[in-house]
């Protein structure tokens, strides 16, 4: 009668953890950097909710100059004023470049969130003047 033992050889345990080290060294560092990715998709996420507040406020205008509703238009004549646009402020560390906007008329504008006085991730919007 022959004993039979089954298991794993030291050889095949010691290649399956230098494998499984080679896919932790490739895979950890996409994993530990991802604040600056997320950071962009939140400045990107505030840029999209002033524009449609914009383009909403814009809609607003159109109607109560033709006199179909008496909802209060927000005036925007900077990109800076499309901040009043929003329910709540935006936080400190964003910033909206400044510039002008006549009535009617569409500039883009640039929300930078800052970071030591410098940007670390910025969007572009399209805001609409309303006066």
């Amino acid at each position: 009668m022959t004993n039979k033992q089954s298991g794993f050889t030291l050889i095949e345990l010691i290649a399956v953890l230098v494998i499984l080290g080679i896919l932790a060294a490739t895979a950890i560092p996409r994993f530990v950097d991802l604040s600056d990715a997320a950071q962009q998709a939140a400045t990107d996420s505030i840029a999209g909710s002033l524009e449609s507040a914009s383009a909403l406020n814009h809609a607003v205008d159109i109607a109560a100059e033709a006199g179909l509703t008496s909802e209060t238009v927000v005036g925007v004549a900077n990109c800076t004023d499309t901040e009043n646009l929003l329910s709540d402020a935006l936080p400190a560390e964003y910033t909206i470049t400044a510039a002008t906007i006549a009535d009617k008329a569409s500039v883009a504008c640039t929300l930078s969130y800052m970071v030591d006085g410098s940007a670390v991730a910025t969007a572009t919007f399209q805001a609409i003047g309303a006066q």
